[in-house]
């Protein structure tokens, strides 16, 4: 059936299940919504689980401002076996020993601990990351070798949480068996493009023993937690009442239009600086944030900076973004929205 459009603009936050990839996730949310534009921000492997947004009609044009913030990942690296994904998902291609010294807490909480800070990381074979405009997997499982680069990656914070030892089945082309592993509960925040794989990956070839992810949650991104996220089943009950706060996910100042400055911002005109009062909030926890006339949100004292980006906000709505010039002593449209993206029923 051919989906046209629903009339309807909002941000969801979704706890995606395991076994299930984000597309997966896109498809049934144009399905609940009926509404074919309809994208995620931040891709999930199928293994993983947790926080992933889904952007719903015009919203879908807040994608690419919703991608740079920082993301933690609760994970249980497995020791003593790599795969070639490098999460469970993958075939075993190496065993190894486990060092005496991975089972050490305080040598485990040492090591993280040096973990932090900013450093190269190679993305793994099995990502989504493009190479001349071809999917780093699909060249993977066409057995192609493609030639990705290290990026720049910053871990925020890498917390020790236990270690356990587990046993696990693994089988490939050459054998089949059972694999005693190590594993390393950790919670990490991390900046935007890193691989909690890769992390995993690289902590087995600095120790001296493979490694790879046995589970991951996603357990924020930005202010979303997953106490903002429903699951799919409870979506398709309430909809559109799931709406997340864009002004939030945005965590940019905000000003509110009247009716007179919504009508310029409809098309696109610039908005003087003096005529412009910012307002911002107090904290930045979704579930903590009611509605604009609380004590949440503040007038902002800070003067406007050379192209600092705004929100845009009417009766409740989103209705642009748009960046101050500090020589126009003025604001300019970056994107307007013609259907205001919902702020959620709470607002």
């Amino acid at each position: 059936m051919k989906r046209t459009p629903s009339g309807l603009s909002l941000i969801v936050g979704i706890d995606k299940p395991s076994n299930m990839t984000s597309h997966d996730v896109v498809n049934i949310g144009r399905k609940i919504f009926g509404e074919r534009r309809v994208g995620h921000v931040g891709t999930l492997d199928p293994l993983a689980t947790g926080v992933l947004l889904l952007c719903i009609g015009p919203a879908t044009r807040l994608e690419s401002y919703l991608v740079g913030h920082e993301k933690t990942y609760r994970v249980r690296i497995a020791f003593g076996a790599g795969t070639d994904t490098d999460d469970a998902d993958g075939v075993v291609i190496r065993t190894g020993e486990i060092p005496p010294k991975l089972r050490d807490e305080a040598f485990a909480r040492s090591f993280l601990s040096g973990m932090i800070g900013t450093t190269s990381q190679l993305p793994p074979a099995y990502s989504a990351v493009k190479v001349a405009g071809k999917k780093s997997y699909e060249a993977a499982r066409a057995g192609v070798i493609i030639d990705l680069k290290p990026r720049v990656i910053e871990v925020i914070s890498a917390q020790f949480n236990s270690i356990s030892s587990e046993t696990l089945s693994f089988s490939n082309d050459t054998a089949s068996g059972e694999q005693e592993c190590l594993i390393w509960d950790v919670t990490f925040s991390v900046s935007k493009g890193t691989y909690i794989r890769s992390l995993a990956r690289d902590m087995g070839k600095t120790l001296s023993c493979p490694a790879h992810v046995a589970t991951l949650e996603r357990i924020s991104v930005g202010n979303v937690s997953l106490d903002d996220c429903v699951s799919l089943d409870t979506l398709a009950e309430i909809k559109q009442a799931a709406a997340l706060d864009p002004v939030l996910l945005l965590d940019k100042r905000f000003l509110y239009a009247d009716d007179a400055m919504a009508a310029q911002v409809s098309h696109g005109q610039v908005i003087a600086g003096a005529s412009c009062t910012l307002f911002e909030y107090n904290n930045h926890r979704l579930h903590d944030s009611y509605c604009a006339c609380t004590s949440g949100v503040c007038e902002s004292k800070r003067p406007p900076e050379d192209g600092e980006l705004i929100s845009v906000l009417h009766k409740n709505r989103l209705i642009a973004l748009y960046a101050y010039d500090l020589e126009k002593q003025a604001y300019c449209a970056r994107c307007v929205f013609q259907t205001g993206v919902i702020r959620g029923a709470d607002i």
